[in-house]
């Protein structure tokens, strides 16, 4: 890059006030910190709306006719991309996808010009995922008032709308939060996944949060919410749960870090299978983000298993984002 673009993470306080508008309306999604449970609940109640079983006619609205949507991915994305595609198609919009390995930000243009251009061609919504941190709310300070940001995916530090996916997913088979256990496995250190989920389910009120991992994955202090019990064994960490989420190792993150087991060993001491869910709470659910890795953090047949919500979270995740899709622009429309 011609330019050199630093981004910190942002404080969490700033974000939470940044991504409401002056009347406390939703018009940025950055991260779950902040929102609070009947904000959260409300867009989980939008998003039922737009669920369909799979095999039958999807959900559609007019929502977002006349406004356009541009997914600009600066890092790999399968289902989410696609389901924020899907959802912005859903609800009427127009929806520019681009690609990383053709803009102009790899030719060194910078991310503000970028923005700045997409504003010019009168584009409302901007869906951003980027290996660097800070990056969605660096944009959402220098955007117009007539555009919104949505966080797809930020670094190791946030992932609000696959928290909110997650969150549905889990309401959809267990109701309330408030007398579950829930346990998540896995590369809890470098998760956005996990971080963002962690601070969504424990302001939803779940009686115990479990973070599992071998002890060089766990999360930094401060990272998680204080109240998730940290755990490196995995027969302890799924005993009586009731939702059992695997994560992946987050090899592209990692770098170079003493004490990761091997795949053989992981699998061993920290692959949710058919065996360790046993210990599980009868009718407890398993989940996973994607993409998986089978053999690894799941067993490849218990993914397959009537335990397994996996692919319902894919579904749901199209419609968690025409939820969100749908109260921004609302937000945008109503200034």
């Amino acid at each position: 890059m011609s330019v050199i673009e630093l981004f910190e993470v942002t404080d969490k306080v700033d974000q939470t006030d940044l991504q409401l508008d002056t009347n406390g309306r939703l018009r940025h999604l950055l991260t779950m910190h902040g929102l609070d449970r009947q904000r959260i609940t409300a867009l989980l109640d939008e998003a039922e709306t737009y669920l369909s079983n799979i095999g039958k006619p999807v959900v559609r609205s007019s929502a977002l006719r006349g406004k356009t949507v541009a997914n600009l991915f600066f890092e790999p994305s399968t289902r989410t991309r696609a389901s924020f595609d899907l959802a912005a198609t859903r609800l009427g919009a127009d929806v520019l996808n681009l690609d990383v390995n053709t803009s102009s930000r790899k030719k060194g243009e910078s991310i503000l010009d970028t923005i700045y251009t997409l504003q010019a061609m009168q584009v409302d919504v901007i869906v951003v995922r980027d290996a660097q941190s800070g990056v969605p709310a660096y944009i959402a300070r220098h955007v117009n008032d007539f555009v919104s940001i949505l966080n797809a995916g930020e670094s190791d530090v946030a992932h609000p709308t696959q928290a909110l996916l997650d969150l549905l997913t889990i309401r959809l088979h267990k109701g309330e939060f408030q007398n579950l256990t829930v346990a998540i496995v896995g590369d809890i250190a470098h998760s956005r996944v996990a971080r963002s989920a962690s601070e969504a389910l424990v302001t939803m009120g779940v009686k115990e949060l479990r973070l599992i991992s071998p002890e060089s994955l766990a999360p930094a202090a401060g990272s998680v919410p204080p109240q998730a019990k940290i755990l490196h064994n995995l027969d302890e960490g799924v005993r009586g749960a009731d939702v059992v989420m695997a994560l992946r190792i987050q090899r592209e993150r990692i770098g170079n870090i003493d004490g990761i087991p091997g795949i053989d060993e992981y699998f061993a001491n920290f692959g949710v299978s058919h065996e360790r869910m046993n210990l599980a709470a009868p009718d407890a659910i398993v989940m996973h983000p994607g993409p998986m890795n089978r053999g690894i953090e799941i067993e490849s047949s218990l993914a397959e298993s009537p335990n397994s919500v996996i692919c319902e979270q894919v579904r749901n995740g199209v419609a968690v984002r025409m939820a969100v899709l749908a109260t921004v622009v609302k937000t945008l429309d109503s200034q």
